[in-house]
């Protein structure tokens, strides 16, 4: 294919230069002879410079021609390299793909990022973190390739008609509790009411998650208990693990944290969505097609279930109520 791309001038140039004579290149190139003549002919007066040296027997390039016959050929390897490099593109041998999620999402989807590199390894896969409302703007603007949103209503997925959206799955909401919380491993139900009164340890407002448990408490008139606020949803794990504070999060990333326990809350916190948008009539690499597909197979198929209890060993053990503790300590000391 690269043949055609190539200049027809230089193609004849090379097979003069390799055969040495005008006969048997225009046998090889299926041209006559002619035409070939005129070929070199028009090239030679386009670089006001003599490339053959026609007196003899054999046809030879003149220095003029050596040089330009050196820089013809790194050019046709690098358009023949071009060619394979197309190639490994469309084989998924090599690529790149721009991810944008938030912080949630990163959390539920890691599973699949984890499927998509070891199917194709030579993709670079490169993620970017912002807030859930300028995910579709980098879309648009072409910053990423796809984005990965949490929203509500299934029925809204998407708020530019230029965005389309693919909808991977539908989340529940919960409150967790880690180890040193008086409810971890007891109580599995709680009433709004009684959730109105849990110190909690949330995102800030910048993130839809907050805002989707502020719409619920404003909806159920309760004023919550607001400990801490942070932007980094691992802060928010580590101090639930290890301290009283409650917080809410999707239930699977619960499941999936060591020492931690879901509570459902009733009425239930509305669920959530998890999406995948891309421009709707922009380019798509074959990264971009390869991502897309391994996506809707992953959610049509289930794959983003996780087990109940964490794979990996959980060291942090349940700790006796502080009055036991208190008493153990003094029977220690006698």
């Amino acid at each position: 294919m690269h043949r055609v791309i190539f200049p027809r001038s230089l193609q004849y140039l090379l097979a003069i230069a390799e055969h040495g004579s005008f006969t048997r290149a225009a046998e090889v190139l299926h041209v006559s002879q002619p035409t070939l003549s005129q070929q070199i002919k028009n090239l030679e007066e386009s670089l006001h410079s003599q490339l053959l040296d026609r007196s003899g027997r054999a046809v030879r390039l003149t220095d003029a021609g050596r040089i330009y016959l050196e820089h013809a050929r790194r050019a046709w390897g690098e358009l023949d390299a071009g060619m394979r490099a197309i190639h490994d593109v469309h084989d998924l041998s090599r690529g790149s793909l721009r991810l944008g999620w938030n912080p949630i999402t990163d959390y539920l989807t890691c599973p699949l990022l984890d499927r998509y590199n070891s199917l194709y390894p030579g993709i670079t896969l490169s993620t970017l973190e912002m807030p859930q409302e300028h995910i579709e703007t980098a879309v648009l603007e072409d910053i990423i390739d796809i984005g990965i949103a949490f929203r509500g209503k299934p029925a809204n997925l998407v708020e530019s008609n230029e965005i389309e959206a693919e909808l991977l799955f539908e989340e529940r909401i919960c409150m967790a509790v880690g180890n040193a919380h008086r409810m971890a491993g007891t109580v599995d139900h709680l009433s709004a009411e009684d959730f109105g009164k849990e110190s909690l340890v949330l995102l800030n407002r910048n993130f839809a998650l907050r805002r989707h448990i502020d719409d619920y408490c404003a909806q159920n008139e309760i004023s919550p208990r607001i400990a801490m606020e942070t932007n980094s949803l691992s802060v928010i794990i580590q101090m639930v693990q290890v301290g009283p504070l409650a917080t809410v999060l999707p239930v699977s990333i619960v499941r999936t944290q060591c020492g931690l326990y879901p509570i459902k809350i009733s009425p239930d916190l509305p669920g959530k969505t998890i999406t995948v948008i891309s421009r709707k009539n922009g380019y798509r690499s074959p990264a971009s097609l390869a991502f897309m597909a391994l996506a809707a197979d992953w959610s049509a198929h289930g794959r983003r279930q996780v087990p109940a209890r964490p794979k990996r060993p959980c060291y942090l053990e349940k700790k006796p109520p502080f009055d036991q503790q208190k008493k153990r300590v003094v029977d220690l000391q006698k």
